[in-house]
């Protein structure tokens, strides 16, 4: 992890500790929260959200006989 030095006013840094102990965590990860979520790296309730979502909207074509067979996979793979 990187670190990096931000400069703020010492009022605003104080209410953010402030916020950041009612909500039983650090001034430091309320900023990694925020810079992940305005750089779109999803957390993963977010990110679960958003596979379930793509599962549900995405239409499946296996056969409803078909079953997983590890053999089979690798015989289709052939040799590296």
């Amino acid at each position: 992890m990187k670190n990096m030095t931000l400069s703020a006013d010492e009022e605003l840094i104080a209410r953010a500790r402030a916020y950041a102990q009612a909500h039983n965590t650090t001034l430091n990860q309320l900023i990694r929260d925020f810079l992940a979520r305005i750089a779109g790296q999803p957390d993963g309730e977010e990110a679960a959200r958003e596979f379930a979502a793509l599962a549900r909207s995405q239409a499946g074509c296996s056969s409803a006989d078909w079953a997983f067979d590890r053999r089979e996979i690798h015989r289709r793979k052939g040799p590296s």
